[in-house]
């Protein structure tokens, strides 16, 4: 058992003392997925962190246990010296962190950072310990494991560095791992082979996982038991099965109300309004009160408890405090569509106008990026990443690009945008009414990138760790639209911000200061801080809980039929392309396997691996 009791964790602050846990209780047994969800912000990952005792320098430990084992011999995690804590970090417990590209070591080969685990926490050394870490590599999907196993990680996708780090994680055979958003950069498949390895594993080392995660269709299918984190605070513990047939909290049932789908297609999904308070907050009542729809009078300023509503199912929540009047529960309308889901998706078919012109017509699009080796890194080959690949996005539609990890999504979209003409060769046309912006150079290119933007990937990555949120919307701002005075570009900056559902108090922190989530938030207010005509938007919501996934989408949607935006939608997520997609192109290896209008893709894929694709999209209610 992995038990947790009333850990308390607390952050030193320009605003103040942050408590950034308050009072959290669960234990995990051995062979158990015990989830842990909510919103970004709510101090999911802050808790992964504690229990590995890798805090921030401004965060620490105020009070509480954590222990390993059951009575005398259960060891206390807390208060192990730092010498032997390093002997439970990766061998006791694995940690699979959020964010690949800062945790991993970019002057490492991967396979070399895989050994190192290996032979820090296993007895193997030299050719048995490589002869291991080739073999988790295979194990966790990444193609030509012999050849990749030289690679740096700056030359992998964003889903292969996230295969990487699961292989690190796994490869001493911890007997617990924390999970922190394990499949969030992963293409369905590989999410379905992730998650079939990590419960491989639990039935043959009886491993316990936390599995910290925003898609509750993957909990739906793997997890034993969920907690629902609200403000630092559980709200909601229940059996996996009894918590999505019948939520209790206000909470839990709004986020299964904001999921996307195709039968909320044309309409605003649920969004839960406003944000996560501030932890530095005081809080006299109910932190979820002032977003709450069933709030009472005493919600406000009556702190309640975590109580047991039944059997190992337990709700913070007044509604169900002794003396309140019964309550119905009925299951939300999300889950109960997705309880009779077919193996296909079910998508309703929208009226597309018209066809017209296209904004942008990319017509056999080829990327091809040199190899290089040996001692002076000379060129000894090459590398088709796109082999001519064609499609066109309407105005005021979207069209939507998925396939797995590594197969050119994101190369496509950062060539269409020019950001790869200095690192591989790029050959084709992308025409923007008119303009190939492959041809434009100077000052053409920059009156076009007022046009054209791009929500990149990896939120952490593409925002300067420098600049404070306000300066990096401005620079933006400043740079591409001159003719706005200060005081304008602040007004739609504070606009901006408050849109993509962040506070205004973080115009004024840095990006190393915010959960991945609300990093997210920060890189798609820059996008649409230009009003452009095409955003390429590559993964802008993978990183994003629920709830914040649909006021995102709302907002995209919103833009679009207001402004007539247009969007090259990246994606893995099927619900999402269901939801807000006019087109679809699925591409496999470099190429365009299939692509037409979403729903009789989706609906009626005419190619095998479209079909495989969808039989792996994670589904509430399906086991």
């Amino acid at each position: 058992m992995l038990n947790i009791d009333d850990l308390q964790v607390e952050l030193e602050s320009e605003a103040g003392l942050v408590c950034a846990i308050d009072g959290l209780k669960l234990a995990i047994e051995r062979g158990e997925t015990f989830a842990l969800v909510g919103e970004s912000g709510c101090g999911k990952s802050m808790t992964a962190l504690a229990l590995m005792r890798l805090l921030p320098e401004a965060g620490y430990v105020a009070g509480g246990d954590v222990h390993i084992g059951r009575g005398a011999d259960a060891l206390d995690v807390l208060a192990l010296p730092e010498s032997r804590m390093r002997a439970v970090r990766g061998g006791r417990i694995g940690m699979i962190f959020q964010e690949p590209a800062t945790s991993l070591n970019p002057v490492m080969t991967v396979g070399r950072q895989v050994v190192e685990a290996i032979e820090a926490h296993t007895p193997l050394r030299g050719a048995a310990a490589h002869a291991q870490a080739l073999d988790w590599l295979r194990r966790v999907g990444i193609p030509e494991p012999e050849r990749r196993f030289g690679d740096y990680p700056f030359r992998m996708s964003g889903g292969q560095k996230q295969r990487v780090m699961i292989a690190i994680a796994l490869a001493a055979e911890p007997d617990f791992l924390i999970a922190d958003e394990p499949t969030t950069a992963l293409d369905v498949t590989i999410q379905a082979q992730i998650l079939a390895l990590l419960q491989d594993l639990q039935r043959e080392h009886r491993m316990g996982m936390l599995l910290i995660t925003h898609d509750l269709a993957v909990v739906s299918g793997v997890a034993h038991r969920v907690a629902l984190m609200y403000a630092g605070q559980i709200v909601e513990v229940a059996p996996a099965d009894e918590f999505f047939a019948a939520p209790r909290h206000p909470y839990a049932r709004a986020l299964l109300r904001a999921l996307p789908g195709g039968d909320r297609r044309g309409t605003p999904l649920e969004a839960i309004a406003g944000t996560v308070p501030a932890m530095s907050s005081r809080f006299e009542g109910c932190r979820f009160a002032p977003r709450c729809a069933d709030a009472l009078p005493r919600c406000a300023g009556t702190r309640p408890e975590l109580l047991d509503v039944a059997a190992g199912h337990g709700v913070r929540c007044l509604l169900f405090a002794p003396g309140a009047a019964p309550r119905a529960v009925p299951m939300p309308a999300a889950l109960a569509a997705a309880a009779s889901v077919p193996a296909q998706p079910r998508v309703q078919a929208s009226a597309l106008p018209a066809p017209e012109a296209p904004l942008l017509d990319v017509q056999d699009l080829r990327v091809r990026f040199a190899v290089r080796g040996g001692l002076m890194q000379r060129v000894v080959g090459h590398f088709d990443a796109v082999g001519g690949v064609s499609f066109q996005v309407r105005p005021a539609q979207t069209l939507a690009l998925v396939g797995e990890s590594g197969c050119g999504k994101t190369t496509t979209g950062k060539a269409i945008v020019q950001l790869l003409r200095r690192i591989a060769t790029v050959q084709g046309r992308a025409l923007l009414q008119g303009r190939d912006l492959l041809e434009l150079q100077g000052a053409e290119l920059q009156a076009a990138r007022r046009d054209v933007q791009i929500i990149f990937q990896d939120p952490f990555a593409s925002l300067n760790p420098r600049m404070r949120v306000a300066e990096i919307l401005d620079e933006g701002l400043a740079a591409l639209q001159p003719d706005l005075d200060a005081a304008e570009r602040r007004r739609r900056i504070e606009r901006l911000t408050e849109q993509v559902g962040l506070r205004r108090d973080a115009l004024g922190r840095y990006p190393h200061e915010f959960s991945g989530g609300q990093r997210q938030r920060i890189a798609i207010a820059r996008a649409l801080a230009v009003q452009p005509r095409l955003i390429v938007c590559d993964e802008p919501t993978s990183a994003l809980d629920v709830s914040v996934q649909a006021q995102i989408l709302n907002l995209l949607r919103e833009l679009q039929r207001e402004l007539g935006v247009s969007y090259l939608f990246i994606t893995h997520n099927i619900g999402v392309v269901e939801y807000i997609a006019d087109h679809v192109a699925v591409m496999r290896a470099g190429r365009i396997e299939e692509q037409g209008v979403c729903a009789e893709v989706l609906a009626r894929p005419a190619r095998e691996y479209t079909r495989t694709l969808l039989a792996a999209v994670p589904r509430l209610g399906m086991r």
